[in-house]
């Protein structure tokens, strides 16, 4: 029996993964270039390039910025406690009031200021890449400076939003509403609420190289997603709660034991081991 042919030996070798299947020209292999998308290593780089930034950064100038972040914040509080106050007291309220919950995000990611949750991806991928005793005391500084100014900033805004009557009586009962609901849970349970809340801001994080034209629609969906589902997130959260701490509607004590720990260490572990952790890992061994 005759062998297969030169052409019929070729066919069966099978194509290297940047070869083409038809005859292109060169600008039609560019347009399938812009297309594709880029390896979970381009990704991998570009967010650790900007840890590798933010790392660098003077102490003052993440505290500014982390101080920033955390007043802008105070604009989920504004926009969702405007749509509760506003719409009905019907099941689908949440539906509507929680789009609100996104505009806070929208600012600070935008406006590329620090915030905590997204610091539990980009300066951790640097550390995990290349660890050492100083970088790791340069991610502590980094967090503690970041965490504390977007506390910072929480405080000063619910401070004004409650007590200088800026906003309506009814949207005013509707931040303590808010507030007094999102430190209701039990300990455990807002651990576990924090961990999906920084596995899906740290989900996002990642996925924001790739979103181009769409990175406002990205945070949107992301973030709307956290509101609606009531995850607990360490900053947007601790708005609502001071509303509710400085109505007397919750204690010190709870805001910071209660609330406050248990949801910085479920955003950290979410952040940090489901995403940043995962992400290194299957990365790194294909470098």
């Amino acid at each position: 029996m005759a062998g297969p042919t030169a052409d019929e030996a070729d066919s069966a070798i099978p194509k290297e993964a940047g070869d083409s299947t038809v005859d292109l020209s060169s600008e039609e292999q560019r347009k399938v270039s812009d297309r594709t998308m880029p390896r979970p290593q381009v990704v991998y780089e570009v967010i650790r390039q900007e840890g590798e930034i933010e790392l660098s950064r003077p102490t003052a100038a993440l505290a500014w910025s982390g101080l920033a972040a955390g007043l802008s914040m105070g604009f989920s509080l504004v926009a969702q406690g405007t749509l509760v106050a506003m719409l009905p007291a019907a099941p689908w309220r949440p539906l509507i009031s929680s789009l609100g919950y996104s505009i806070g995000f929208i600012i600070v990611i935008l406006g590329r200021q620090q915030l905590f949750t997204e610091n539990t991806i980009t300066p951790i991928l640097p550390l995990l890449l290349n660890f050492t005793r100083a970088r790791f005391f340069n991610v502590a500084r980094l967090w503690t400076v970041v965490l504390l100014a977007n506390l910072a900033g929480t405080f000063i805004f619910a401070l004004v939003a409650t007590g200088a009557k800026v906003f309506p009586a009814d949207v005013h009962a509707a931040f303590v509403s808010l507030g007094t609901a999102a430190a209701a849970p039990a300990f455990l349970t807002l651990f576990v609420r924090g961990v999906f809340a920084g596995w899906l801001i740290a989900l996002m994080v990642w996925v924001l190289p790739n979103a181009q034209q769409a990175r406002t629609m990205v945070i949107l969906i992301i973030t709307y997603v956290v509101g609606v589902a009531g995850l607990s997130h360490v900053v947007a959260g601790s708005i609502d709660v001071l509303a509710a701490v400085l109505a007397g509607n919750v204690t010190w004590a709870h805001f910071i034991g209660g609330f406050l720990l248990p949801v910085f260490l479920g955003n950290t572990v979410g952040g940090v081991a489901l995403v940043a952790g995962l992400n290194h890992a299957q990365v790194v061994p294909e470098a």
